[in-house]
């Protein structure tokens, strides 16, 4: 193809694509949010029920054994599908503080965001904090405001909260008629339409009247006299209080535009996508350590932002999750592994919907691929085409707690060791072994992944292991040009010395006040709080 016209495809392709995550506290309603958008994308045909943490047929995107069993998304879920001649391409993060970090990274590979709040609960803690994120590198914002079928704050009130906790001008472009025993449906701003609400789950064209002018009295009689005023009353205020949507001030991430719905009914959720896909930004530029990259660039780029082990539990696979940010990507082709600086060819590169995967034949920037991977990468790791170019803003954390790691079956120690090794090249957590005993340390930002480094060990790996408690503050990964200082401290500090599984070193502190005597103690020494420094 000429290189003229594989360019035009390639714009055209790049236009097509929706790259975004889905944000939220767990329990509001997140993964549902993900499958009703994948039920109205073909992508899917029945949904999985999430109740009371008893999956029945297991929500799609959780495809993880022990996401099935508590209920809660541990991994980040990859998912595409067509829809309006768009690509759309989900990732459904954990709600759950414990892995926020897989979510902090994965909000690095997507373009736009959709946050999920409840409507009893509110703004909720985790939410503040990932918005923050969000807001911190510009990525624009959708609001939907869910399970509107249950009685729930005021919709005004709960404007307000949106404004103030999470700091961002709103625009509601859908407005509730009603709530909980009273729900009556949504009003649809962005196109003025009424929505009117049955909990049949089923959204059909019956349900949906054209409405330009709500002084007709025909909608007295759809939702009664008493909730059309209010409507009325109601919808008055916001063309008063709140600005219209303006797409640039959206994707300057200036105004967030919000929609009320019930995901478990499936209500409200077609506005809110027949609007994302108009409004939600195509890929964007990313930055690297060399220079900013352009997804209308010919050479293709892009980097990996997570690992996840045994994806499939029959095939020992390790599969890294690589987001396409330039040019195109093509099956069996030479590419440069840039940590490495090695070439790698890749046979059976897979497109997702969710557990279900295929082989892709090209791929294009916003699109997510998966990377069949025998231990090369690591997080953050970019490939191209050949230019040497490092992504920034892939977040590495300091754990924050730590616990000894015995092996509870001599007989599985290699089994035991493997799986260790696999699981903390996902990033879930960080290994230290001690250079005085070589005995091993595993630290988490949040205690439920011990859990799940547990449960994964025993039943993807057949190992056991145990936990000892272990007192530490810090683990801390220390530099220094100062040979001599560091065999001092190597020396008189051996019982708090230890290497990460790369064989960096790590000083682990006990306290704030053994840290601060260190850092005195040994001046010419860096500690950093990151391994990637």
């Amino acid at each position: 193809m000429p290189p003229e016209i594989a360019r035009m495809s390639n714009k055209k392709e790049i236009e097509k694509r929706r790259t975004f995550g889905i944000v939220s506290h767990p329990d509001a309603g997140k993964t549902t949010l993900t499958e009703k958008l994948l039920l109205f994308g073909g992508a899917i045909q029945v949904a999985g029920a999430v109740k009371s943490n008893k999956i029945k047929r297991g929500a799609t995107s959780d495809f993880m054994e022990i996401e099935r069993q508590r209920g809660i998304s541990v991994a980040t879920s990859v998912m595409a599908f067509e829809y309006r001649d768009r690509k759309i391409n989900i990732l459904d993060t954990p709600g759950h503080q414990d892995f926020a970090e897989d979510t902090y990274r994965t909000l690095t590979a997507v373009d736009s965001v959709i946050v999920v709040i409840d409507v009893a609960k509110g703004v909720e803690t985790q939410t503040e904090k990932l918005v923050k994120v969000c807001r911190m590198r510009k990525t624009p914002i959708i609001v939907f405001i869910n399970k509107l079928d249950r009685e729930g704050k005021e919709a005004f009130d709960l404007l307000d909260e949106v404004e103030q906790k999470l700091g961002i001008n709103v625009t509601p472009l859908s407005w509730p008629i009603g709530m909980g025993q009273r729900f009556k449906g949504v009003y649809n701003l962005y196109e003025k339409k009424l929505n009117l609400f049955a909990p049949h789950g089923k959204q059909s064209k019956e349900d949906i009247i054209e409405f330009t002018d709500l002084t007709d009295s025909r909608l007295d009689e759809l939702v009664g006299e008493k909730l059309a005023e209010e409507l009325r009353e109601e919808v008055n205020m916001i063309t008063e209080v709140y600005p219209e949507l303006d797409r640039e001030a959206y994707l300057n991430s200036e105004i967030s535009p919000v929609f009320f719905g019930s995901a478990v009914n499936n209500f409200g959720v077609k506005e809110l996508l027949d609007c994302f896909v108009e409004i939600a930004p195509s890929p964007l530029p990313r930055v690297t350590e060399e220079r900013e990259v352009l997804p209308s660039e010919d050479q293709f780029s892009g980097f990996v932002f997570k690992i996840h082990a045994n994806i499939d539990p029959r095939h020992r696979d390790r599969i890294a999750f690589l987001r396409v940010c330039s040019g195109t990507f093509k099956r069996n082709t030479n590419y440069l592994h840039v940590r490495q600086a090695k070439k790698m060819k890749f046979s059976n590169p897979t497109s997702f919907m969710a557990a279900r995967k295929e082989v892709v034949e090209e791929a294009f920037p916003g699109d997510i691929i998966g990377l069949y991977d025998s231990g090369n990468f690591k997080i953050g790791d970019s490939v191209t085409g050949g230019e040497v170019l490092n992504f920034k803003g892939i977040p590495s954390f300091s754990p924050e707690q730590f616990r000894f790691v015995n092996n509870a079956d001599p007989l599985k120690s290699k089994q035991l060791a493997k799986g260790l090794t696999q699981l903390m090249d996902e990033g879930v957590a960080q290994l230290f072994t001690k250079t005085e005993n070589n005995r091993k340390i595993i630290g988490t930002v949040g205690a439920l992944q011990f859990e799940v480094i547990q449960y994964r060990l025993k039943h993807e790996y057949g190992a056991s292991c145990s936990y000892e408690p272990v007192a530490l503050h810090k683990a801390c990964w220390i530099e220094t040009d100062n040979e001599e200082q560091l065999r001092a401290m190597q020396k008189r500090r051996s019982r708090d010395m230890a290497k990460d599984k790369d064989g960096q070193l790590v000083f682990l502190a006990e306290s704030s006040w053994a840290l601060k005597m260190a850092q005195e103690n040994y001046p010419d020494v860096k500690f950093h709080f990151k391994s990637e420094f």
